[in-house]
């Protein structure tokens, strides 16, 4: 018998799916993974809007992955419904926490595709800690400057179900140093947290060192943080990251999307060593939602929700 062709291994973040689209501004080009749902690369003419990670390699500090169907962190992942305590399986083994959601380490399936987006699907199923059913779908559709990404959700089980999402990009403009950045947002309190990081109250940050509403530098900021973030008059809340030459890259959320988590880390890793990269991450509810009820919504059996957020290269 001859010996079998060597199988290539498949990546961790399963099949990759690329994006492209001729925008006015030059070619949009993205990459979808299979595992999580997860955003590894959009650029715009070139120039890319996210910190982006080998196709060999797992997502470092969660780049990219959707987190559902909660975002951030339940404390010892213990939360009480009707009475009865529930215990979600602890993922932040560090903190005791139970961080991100279900979904972080699943394959979903593609539901539809085209040559500028991709919807992909996968089910949380009733599991410990958390006793409902949802069917959810992500849909990535590219821009003339960037890309427009949908959240659904479906309550396909017998009781009414708690539900929020969030994403968690690394942005970048171009090729400037992250650390030479100045990020800017519409913050109007802050999530005071404990040593785990889970939240204890909310401050108002109005000209603190914690209020991002005039912008800061990046070199300046030590953040693993949330906020409650306000919109603008049009009702988009936008996060923009900017360079010294005038070059953007902004993240927006739709009005229902009112909390922002900032995470810097100085240690990411690239094949050129570790970098200044930070995590821009749009959330309908803060940490701790399950017990707070903060942002938190009940979706009835047989409701569906959607919602939007984007990362463009303004004009």
């Amino acid at each position: 018998m001859s010996p079998s062709a060597p199988v290539a291994p498949a990546p961790p973040t399963g099949e990759q799916f690329a994006l492209h689209h001729d925008g006015a501004h030059g070619p949009v080009e993205a990459t979808i993974v299979q595992v999580a749902a997860g955003l590894r690369q959009l650029s715009v003419d070139g120039h890319d809007l996210v910190q982006g990670y080998a196709e060999t390699s797992t997502p470092p500090f969660a780049t990219g992955i959707v987190l559902v169907p909660w975002p951030n962190r339940v404390r010892d992942g213990r939360w009480t419904h009707d009475g009865r305590e529930l215990q979600l399986d602890i993922t932040e083994v560090d903190k005791s926490n139970a961080i991100h959601g279900l979904l972080r380490n699943t394959s979903y399936q593609v539901v539809e595709r085209t040559a500028d987006a991709i919807t992909l699907g996968a089910s949380v199923v009733p599991q410990h800690g958390y006793p409902f059913h949802l069917v959810t779908t992500v849909e990535y559709r590219l821009t003339g400057n960037g890309i427009r990404v949908e959240h659904g959700v479906t309550n396909v089980g017998a009781d009414a179900a708690p539900y929020a999402v969030g994403a968690h990009p690394f942005l970048r403009v171009g090729d400037h140093p992250v650390d030479s950045l100045t990020i800017t947002a519409r913050t109007a309190e802050h999530v005071a947290v404990d040593a785990r990081l889970n939240p204890l109250a909310l401050e108002a940050v109005a000209g603190s060192a914690l209020d991002l509403s005039s912008g800061r530098r990046v070199a300046d900021l030590e953040l693993d943080d949330a906020w409650r973030v306000e919109p603008d008059a049009d009702g988009v809340i936008r996060t923009i990251l900017s360079a010294g030459d005038g070059t953007e890259t902004e993240l927006w959320q739709e009005s229902e999307w009112r909390w922002l988590q900032v995470f810097i880390t100085r240690s990411y890793p690239t094949s050129d060593g570790p970098v200044t990269a930070i995590a821009v991450e749009p959330m309908t509810a803060p940490a701790g939602a399950l017990v707070s009820g903060d942002g938190l919504r009940w979706l009835a059996p047989g409701e569906s929700w959607s919602g939007c957020w984007g990362i463009c290269r303004p004009a």
